[in-house]
C-alpha cells in the first residue's frame, strides 16, 4: 500500500498500470486507486490470483504497480541534496551500505535513513542486493524519497565523500574501537554499514577515518545490519537535536 502510494505520489509517469483484486475494497484501497486516476495511471481490476501471481507474495494486499526500471541517483544528485540541507542548516548525513545482500535489510535501512534525515544512500553496483520489489515494499516506499547511488566502485566514493568534507564512519564487530555514544557525530557525517556475518570488508574499513561499535550486553555475538544502521542513524539524530538545545 504505502509503497505504491509514494510511487504514485513520486513518479507516476513511470507506471504503467496499477492492477487491483477484484473485491478488493478499503478506504486506504480507493484513496490509492484515487491518487492512481488523478496521475492518469491507467487503473484495471484482476482476479487476486492473477494479483497474487504478480507480486509473487501471498501479502499482496490487493495492489500491484507495473513499473519500469528503478532509476538510481548519481553521487553528484546525493551532494544536491547535501547542499539543499546545508542551506536549512543540515549537516550531511549519507549512509554507505558494503555488501548488503539482503533486500528486507536494504529496505530497511532505506526507510531508516529517510526516517532519520540522511541525504543519501551509496550502495555498490555489484556484489549487493539492487532495489527491486521486495526492497520497496521493505521501505515502505522510502526508496521513492530517498537518493539512492549505486557506484562502480565504493572505495572510489568513499574518497569522494572524504575530499567533500564528510567523515567517514564505520560500524565495527566488536569493542576494539569506540563506543558509537563517544564519538561525536554532529558534523558532517557517512556511516558505513557491513553486511551481516562478515561486517565491512577490510578495504572499506582501512578506507575510513575512524570504527564505531554499538555496546551490547546480550549473548548473541552481533546485530542485524539493518538494526545496527538505525541505531547508529538514530545517534546521530539525538546528538545534533541535542546540539540545537545547548
Amino acid at each position: 500500500m504505502h509503497p505504491i502510494e509514494e510511487l504514485l505520489r513520486v513518479r507516476p509517469r513511470d507506471i504503467s498500470v496499477l492492477y487491483v483484486a477484484d473485491g478488493t475494497r478499503s478506504p486506504d484501497i480507493d484513496r490509492v486507486v484515487r491518487l492512481a486516476k488523478d496521475r492518469a495511471v491507467p487503473t484495471e481490476y484482476r482476479p487476486r490470483a492473477l494479483v497474487a501471481d504478480l507480486a509473487a507474495a501471498p501479502a499482496h494486499q490487493g495492489l500491484v504497480a507495473v513499473t519500469g526500471a528503478y532509476r538510481y541517483a548519481t553521487l553528484d544528485e546525493v551532494f544536491a541534496a547535501i547542499a539543499i540541507g546545508a542551506a536549512a542548516a543540515e549537516p550531511a548525513l549519507v549512509l554507505v551500505l558494503d555488501g548488503i545482500t539482503d533486500p528486507h535489510n536494504f529496505g530497511a535501512l532505506v526507510r531508516s535513513g529517510e526516517v532519520l534525515g540522511a541525504h543519501g544512500v551509496v550502495i555498490a553496483r555489484r556484489a549487493a542486493a539492487p532495489v527491486t520489489g521486495t526492497v520497496v515494499k521493505a521501505s515502505a516506499g522510502a526508496t521513492e524519497r530517498m537518493r539512492i547511488a549505486d557506484v562502480p566502485n565504493l572505495l572510489k566514493a568513499i574518497d569522494t565523500l572524504r575530499e567533500r568534507g564528510l567523515r567517514v564512519l564505520g560500524a565495527a564487530v566488536g569493542d576494539k574501537s569506540p563506543a558509537l555514544d563517544t564519538v561525536d557525530l554532529r558534523g558532517p557525517v557517512a556511516l558505513v554499514v557491513g553486511a551481516e556475518g562478515q561486517g565491512m570488508r577490510e578495504a572499506v574499513a582501512r578506507r575510513c577515518d575512524g570504527l564505531f561499535h554499538i555496546p551490547q550486553s546480550g549473548v548473541i555475538g552481533s546485530l542485524n545490519a539493518s538494526v545496527a544502521g538505525a541505531i547508529a542513524l538514530y545517534e546521530v539524530a539525538r546528538q545534533r537535536r541535542d546540539a540545537t538545545k545547548s
